[in-house]
Formats: C-alpha cells, sequence, structure tokens
C-alpha cells in the first residue's frame, strides 16, 4: 500500500469514528505503520476533518520526519510501545468514546462473559490503571496488556484497539462500544446472566 492510500484510508475512518461519536471534538489518535516509520494524526486534529497535511510521519522515538512544526499526537508514546511489544499489529485506533470511557472513568474492565461475540473477539478488555495522559507511565500502564489482548480501557480516560488493517480494528472498535452500552443497560435490569465457564470455552474455540 503507498502512503497516499494510507493517509486516505486514515482519513475515512477517522471520519466514520467521528460520524459515530467515537472520537468528538479533537480527541481521539490513529496510527498506522508505515516501512520503518509510522504514520499518525497531529496533535490537535479532528478526526471530522483530516487532511494529508494532520497525518505525521514519525521514527519510532517519536520526532516528526518532514515538518517539525508538525507535531505527532500527544499519545505517540503509547502508540510506538504498542508496534514494539507486537510487530504483528499495524493500525491503532485511541478514542474517548461516551459507553467506553463510561467503564474507563468507573474503573470497571469489561471482562466477564457476558456476551458470545465479545467473548470471541476480545476475550476480555482489562482495565489499565490510569497515568498522566501523554506520559510515558501510561505508555507502559497501556502496552503491557497488549501481550494478551489487543484491546484496553484506560483508567480515567478513553480506550484503544489495534489489529493488522484499519478495517478490522474500526469493526471491533464499532463491537467494544456497542458492547459496553449493552452491559451498561444489564445494570438497569438486574444485571448480566454470564455465559458459564464451559459455554466461554466453547465460544473461545471458534477462534480456531
Amino acid at each position: 500500500m503507498t502512503r497516499k492510500e494510507m493517509e486516505q484510508l486514515i482519513i475515512e475512518y477517522g471520519k466514520k469514528m467521528w460520524q459515530k461519536n467515537l472520537t468528538p471534538g479533537t480527541s481521539g489518535n490513529i496510527s498506522c505503520r508505515y516501512d520503518d516509520k509510522i504514520l499518525i494524526t497531529a496533535s490537535g486534529s479532528a478526526n471530522s476533518n483530516l487532511k494529508n497535511s494532520d497525518i505525521v510521519l514519525m521514527d519510532y522515538d517519536g520526532f516528526a520526519q518532514e515538518d517539525e512544526t508538525k507535531k505527532p499526537s500527544s499519545e505517540k508514546l503509547m502508540h510506538i510501545a504498542i508496534y514494539k511489544k507486537r510487530p504483528d499489529l499495524n493500525v491503532i485506533l485511541h478514542v474517548h468514546s461516551p459507553y467506553l470511557c463510561s467503564f474507563a472513568a468507573a474503573h470497571v474492565a469489561l471482562d466477564k462473559p457476558v456476551m458470545a461475540e465479545n467473548t470471541f473477539y476480545f476475550g476480555k478488555i482489562p482495565l489499565a490503571e490510569y497515568a498522566l495522559p501523554s506520559s510515558a507511565e501510561l505508555a507502559e500502564n497501556t502496552a503491557k496488556f497488549f501481550d494478551e489482548y489487543d484491546a484496553v480501557l484506560m483508567a480515567n480516560h478513553g480506550f484503544v484497539v489495534a489489529s493488522n488493517n484499519i478495517e478490522d480494528a474500526y469493526n471491533k472498535l464499532e463491537i467494544a462500544e456497542s458492547y459496553a452500552q449493552i452491559v451498561l443497560n444489564t445494570y438497569l435490569l438486574g444485571g448480566a446472566k454470564l455465559l458459564t465457564s464451559e459455554q466461554e470455552k466453547e465460544v473461545l474455540s471458534l477462534r480456531g
């Protein structure tokens, strides 16, 4: 895939994320591996109206490679840490969506087998301990979960999901946000009835 094609996908999916209220205002960021560098949305950019000039090429030390006046996303350290840990991941989406952030703010992981579909896609969505946004500590707290998981809640902050391609990452983001809404709704109905451990194992076995 050419750089131009990759940038167009970032612009396209950034708009989708905004349209679904997954990245309101200037919240959230997107990155993709590009050769031995990373393409990442610029600090302060809005996914609702991304332009090619809002996408920064940076190295794995977090430095912009072409125009030093363009700053990579403030969460660049988290993106870099996840890519370094997982060579199989090529795309990272970080969002501040309402339902997932509700669980992040309440310090409640989405780690119970409530729905078969979500058990299949995520297994569990753990909760990373709070650290100052944009900090190395936040990057470390979050990236360590990617040893085992592809999606993580960030306490009092947001949600991050990664995949080997942007379409799959976006689909999982939509699924996770819907899942958070469903789980929240079950509290109004007296709580979810969980899958049994045997049912959970059966669902996970479908991964092949």
